[in-house]
């Protein structure tokens, strides 16, 4: 068998592996042919209680670059039930852990969706120590909520869910709801990004349309950023800050 991506207690590795379960099973049980239009209260309310959490292999992956790059202030814009944020607050506390000049380190979450919230910070509870005291949560518009009090920010993470459902017709997407606020989430962070900042982006090829203005804004020749697309399922776009 082979090791975990990893390094986590056993206790915080099967809570994941059981959010992700919880996750999958409410997408795949979803009546895609009777779903509301978007955008709509009636969508908002199914969607309310839905995780559609960050694909499991994209969130090991985010947690290998934080270790990576070191980082030890990281925004998530798009927290929902926080399963990608215990990856976020796991990495930054073993960041801090190793380095002894560092402060305390710090996931800046913030979540629209006082429901959703409560339920991330119930996960973030049975998490355990290995990721107490590094989140803070932000509840309300993230216009709002990224404004101030970002520090020096070593990675943001743009976590816009997309859904597909199994029949024949248009693919419905929460990123048509939520990626109009991409742009603007880049632009509140950005100068607080450090050189060599990351930020991820998901679902950037299966969204495509919905993302067409942050892209534009970010391959624009004097944007200070380069991006490449990584062959994860939807695409996962890789920014850096120059």
């Amino acid at each position: 068998m082979a090791p975990s991506p990893l390094t986590a207690s056993p206790h915080l590795q099967a809570h994941l592996k059981a959010l992700h379960s919880q996750s999958s099973v409410q997408e795949s049980g979803l009546d895609w042919a009777s779903l509301p239009k978007q955008c709509t209260d009636a969508f908002d309310d199914i969607m309310r209680d839905k995780f559609i959490a960050l694909d499991q292999d994209k969130c090991e992956l985010i947690y290998h670059v934080l270790r990576s790059i070191n980082a030890k202030t990281v925004v998530e814009a798009g927290t929902s039930f926080g399963v990608s944020t215990i990856y976020l607050a796991l990495a930054v506390a073993q960041n801090v852990a190793r380095d002894s000049q560092a402060q305390q380190g710090r996931v800046i979450a913030t979540e629209k969706e006082p429901s959703k919230a409560s339920v991330a910070r119930e996960n973030w509870e049975r998490a355990g120590d290995e990721i107490q005291g590094v989140i803070d949560l932000r509840v309300g518009d993230l216009r709002e909520t990224l404004e101030k009090d970002l520090g020096t920010v070593d990675f943001l993470l743009l976590d816009s869910e997309y859904i597909s459902h199994p029949f024949d017709g248009p693919l419905l997407t929460l990123s048509s709801v939520w990626t109009p606020l991409a742009l603007p989430a880049v632009k509140l962070v950005k100068p607080y990004l450090r050189p060599g900042a990351v930020i991820m982006a998901d679902n950037t090829l299966m969204a495509n349309v919905g993302y067409e203005e942050l892209l534009a804004y970010l391959d624009a020749p004097d944007s200070g950023f380069r991006r490449v697309t990584l062959p994860y399922t939807g695409g996962l776009d890789m920014i850096i800050y120059q």
